[in-house]
């Protein structure tokens, strides 16, 4: 199998280390493949590719969701650099609420985290450039889109960097707690 699947303190949420091969040319790694995933316990049919370039270290993306029915899920790679990435379990009802888990992720490296519908998501750069590629299970749909306070009080997430650049949008988002069902 080219994937090691590692669970994470939020059992939903999975660390994926893809098997790569190595020559004096370079590299060469699979990043999905759906039967390995799927005896993994990772039941996603990805639809969208998406790519985000940071072009400076403490830009910090999230946490970001989309209501039902168009929740996502997503498996996020860092493609170049590094970034300290997020998963917080807004799944109500679920006993992990309100909890999150936290993973480096970087280039080399090369490491993958899955994380399943009911999550808010965001990433922190922690290299001057960092390329972040994720696939998602369901399309954008702006109109559901919807977010959580990076810095929310009660979820105590420690960011590696104290001041991140933000853009507004991801400065208003509630709390958790103001966090509307």
């Amino acid at each position: 199998m080219p994937f090691d699947f590692r669970p994470l303190d939020i059992p939903d949420v999975v660390m994926v280390h893809p098997r790569v091969f190595q020559d004096p040319r370079g590299r060469f790694m699979e990043t999905y493949r759906r039967t390995d995933f799927e005896r993994a316990g990772v039941r996603a049919t990805f639809v969208q590719d998406n790519l985000a370039r940071s072009t400076a270290r403490g830009v910090l993306r999230g946490l970001h969701f989309q209501r039902a029915p168009h929740a996502q899920a997503k498996l996020v790679c860092c493609t170049r650099g590094r970034v300290f990435d997020v998963a917080v379990d807004i799944r109500r009802g679920s006993p992990t609420f309100g909890r999150f888990v936290a993973a480096e992720l970087s280039e080399d490296p090369p490491s993958m985290l899955y994380v399943p519908r009911g999550f808010a998501h965001g990433y922190i750069t922690l290299t001057d450039v960092a390329d972040v590629a994720y696939k998602v299970d369901a399309e954008y749909a702006p109109h559901a889109e919807a977010g959580l306070r990076w810095d929310d009080p009660t979820l105590k997430i420690p960011w590696p960097i104290a001041e991140p650049i933000l853009t507004e949008r991801d400065r208003g988002w509630p709390t958790l707690l103001e966090l509307s069902p």
